[in-house]
C-alpha cells in the first residue's frame, strides 16, 4: 500500500514528505521502500539509452571537423553513396586535398566494397592528367574514407566554350584526355562514366590542363580491386545514358570492356567540336526506360 501510494505521487519532494509521514520511526520499512521505488524508476529508464542510439540520426561530417590528420573545410561535391570535401593537411606537409568520405547510414557491404575498389582503382594508376590518390583510412565512426590530390577546374565543355578555344586547342586538350583513358585501359580498368563534369580542366602554369576523375564505377579486368564481394546488379543502368555506349546500357556486366570508354569519349569529342550531344539530355531524363534503350542503340 505504502510503495503503490508512494508512486502516485509525481514530485519528488512530496514523495519524500509522504514517506516521512507513513514511516516514522522505522527506519528499515523507509529503508526498504526507497529501495524499490530506486528499482521501479530505474526499470522504466534504462533502455533510454539505447533507443536514443537506435533513433539518433547518423551524424554528418561538416566544416571544422577532423577526420584523421585531416581538416575538413567544406563539402565541394556529393554522389550517391559518397560525400567529397575540401580538407587540409597539417602533417607531415601542409597542403590541401580532397576527402571523399561514405555519407552516414550508406555503409552496406555494396557500397563499401565499391568505394574500396574506386581506392584501389586510383592506387594503380599514376598519370599526369589523372587524380592521384595520397591516404585511406577509416573514422572514428568506422566508416571508409581516401584521400585524392585536390583537382579545382571547370568540365571540359565548359572550358573549351568559355575559353573560345580554337579547333586545334580542343583537339590538343582532348588528346590528353585520351592518353589518360589509354592508361587506365593499360592498367585493367575501365572508367565506366567519362562525362565532361568527370573530366576538369584548370589552368597550370598558364596552360590548360585536364584530370579525369571520379572512378566510382570504374570496372576491374582481369582482376580483383576489392577482397570483397563486388555485384552489379543486372537491371540497374550504372552511367550515364547521354555518354553510354549501346552494350554499358544492356546492363549486363560482362558486356562492357574498354571500348564503352572509347564510345564515351567519341560523344565528348562530338560535344567539344559542335557544342552538342548526339542524343538529346532532356528527352533522355524524360524517357522510360525502354525508349532510353531504343535512343541509345
Amino acid at each position: 500500500m505504502i510503495l503503490h501510494a508512494a508512486l502516485e505521487i509525481r514530485g519528488g519532494e512530496e514523495r519524500a514528505a509522504y514517506l516521512d509521514e507513513v514511516c516514522t520511526g522505522d527506519a528499515a520499512l523507509r529503508e526498504e521502500v526507497e529501495s524499490l521505488l530506486a528499482a521501479h524508476f530505474a526499470d522504466e529508464t534504462f533502455l533510454e539509452p539505447v533507443a536514443d542510439l537506435l533513433w539518433r540520426e547518423p551524424r554528418r561530417e561538416g566544416e571544422g571537423d577532423m577526420i584523421g590528420r585531416y581538416k575538413l573545410l567544406r563539402q565541394i561535391g556529393e554522389g550517391g553513396f559518397g560525400t567529397v570535401f575540401l580538407a587540409e593537411q597539417g602533417q607531415p606537409v601542409k597542403r590541401q586535398v580532397a576527402l571523399k568520405v561514405i555519407k552516414p547510414g550508406m555503409d552496406s557491404k555494396e557500397v563499401i566494397a565499391r568505394f574500396e575498389a574506386e581506392r584501389q582503382a586510383l592506387a594503380l594508376m599514376d598519370h599526369p592528367h589523372i587524380a592521384k590518390v595520397h591516404d585511406a583510412g577509416m573514422t572514428e565512426a568506422g566508416r571508409p574514407y581516401f584521400v585524392m590530390e585536390l583537382v579545382q577546374g571547370v568540365p571540359i565543355t565548359r572550358y573549351c566554350e568559355e575559353n573560345h578555344l580554337e579547333t586545334r586547342e580542343r583537339l590538343e586538350l582532348f588528346s590528353d584526355v585520351c592518353a589518360a583513358i589509354q592508361h587506365a585501359h593499360q592498367k585493367g580498368i575501365i572508367h565506366r562514366d567519362v562525362k565532361p563534369p568527370n573530366i576538369l580542366v584548370s589552368l597550370q602554369d598558364g596552360k590548360p590542363m585536364a584530370r579525369v576523375i571520379d572512378f566510382g564505377i570504374a570496372k576491374a579486368i582481369g582482376m580483383e580491386l576489392t577482397e570483397k564481394t563486388l555485384l552489379t546488379q543486372h537491371g540497374r543502368m550504372m552511367g550515364t545514358p547521354q555518354y553510354m555506349s549501346p552494350e554499358q546500357a544492356e546492363v549486363h556486366p560482362l558486356a562492357v570492356d574498354t571500348r564503352s570508354d572509347i564510345y564515351s569519349l567519341g560523344v565528348i569529342l562530338y560535344e567539344i567540336l559542335t557544342g552538342s550531344t548526339p542524343l538529346d539530355g532532356n528527352q533522355l531524363r524524360h524517357a522510360t526506360y525502354a525508349e532510353m534503350l531504343r535512343l541509345i542503340r
